[in-house]
């Protein structure tokens, strides 16, 4: 088995799972940096949610629809 196909079984877009960990380091950071309170984790449940909405909607956009004929 190719280490692609193994990683591909679980990262099927490379772009989704990049901006998920910026996304975690970033908040990471503020909350260690800034001495913000854990409770912003709020933001790292609505910052995926955001990058799952954006991936969705690209993938939308490149697949053609299929339609019965």
């Amino acid at each position: 088995m190719k280490l692609s196909v193994f990683v591909g079984m679980f990262v099927d877009d490379g772009s989704l799972a990049r901006l998920a960990l910026v996304l975690i380091a970033a908040i990471t950071a503020a909350v260690k940096l800034l001495a913000l309170p854990p409770l912003v984790g709020v933001l790292v449940l609505v910052g995926c949610l955001a990058i799952l909405l954006h991936s969705v909607r690209r993938a939308a956009e490149h697949k053609p629809m299929i339609t019965d004929q």
